[in-house]
């Protein structure tokens, strides 16, 4: 029997993981298998060897574990392998196989879009969009958020989209604030690429807060990428790779 292993990546804060739970619970919706099962990298149960074992013991004899994770950084190419190769060793008869992030699309460009039209404000000339991820000292994260800032920016002509990191990258989220301060646009949109709340999201917002004190610029902070049809596309494309013998297999696990 086939098993789906959702891997989220776990917050302090409880509505973020909250949040993670009810969109994984709408994607196994899309799939026919009995057993499906979530679990987080760290910072909230089930874990990964909790949510692993439970498959089992419901009877998987193969696993499809998929990261639920935007980009492809170190927690996505060693943290969840390290993990499910203790797993696979524990239950050696029990196939597995492990997917991929959501990764670079044009589906995550067309939320960006919804996000910024969502606030209402009009975006011209005059306008600044930074994009900000998580971050990672992993290379491969830059180059696909700087391939999606610029993707939304062939969307949008005559404003500019610049991307900038939260942790572990540069140019730093407050670094890149306060360089938009600076410069002669009048509105600065802010898009969090976070599939959801906590606390990254509450320093985002206390950040802006403190240049706008003394700044004449008006600042718009989008809503995060939260729960939306495209995303959960975008898991069961990945889920639906792991299918046949010519699936796509990361290489990570």
């Amino acid at each position: 029997m086939e098993a789906i292993l959702y891997i989220c990546h776990g917050s302090r804060v409880k509505e973020a993981s909250a949040q993670a739970i009810d969109f994984i619970r709408i994607c196994m919706k899309r799939h026919p298998n009995v057993i499906q099962e979530y679990c987080f990298l760290e910072l909230e149960s089930p874990t990964i060897e909790e949510a692993y074992a439970a498959c089992v013991y419901r009877g998987a004899t193969k696993i499809k574990a998929v990261p639920i994770l935007l980009l492809t950084a170190a927690h996505a190419k060693h943290d969840i392998p390290q993990v499910l190769r203790k797993m696979k060793n524990q239950f050696p008869d029990v196939e597995m196989k492990y997917g991929r992030p959501i990764g670079v699309s044009e589906r995550m460009v067309d939320i960006l879009e919804e996000r910024l039209i969502e606030t209402k404000e009009k975006i011209t000339e005059n306008s600044l969009v930074l994009l900000v991820g998580r971050g990672s000292s992993d290379p491969d994260v830059k180059r696909d958020l700087s391939h999606i800032a610029n993707s939304l920016q062939n969307r949008i002509p005559n404003t500019r989209v610049k991307d900038c990191y939260l942790t572990a990258a540069s140019p730093s989220f407050g670094e890149a604030l306060l360089k938009a301060n600076s410069t002669p646009v009048n509105q600065i949109f802010v898009i969090p690429y976070l599939l959801f709340t906590g606390l990254l999201m509450q320093s985002m917002e206390r950040a802006i807060s403190e240049v706008q004190r003394n700044s004449d610029k008006k600042f718009v902070l989008c809503p995060y990428l939260g729960y939306h049809p495209k995303i959960e596309q975008a898991i069961s494309d990945r889920i639906q790779e792991l299918s046949g013998e010519s699936a796509y297999v990361s290489d990570y696990a």
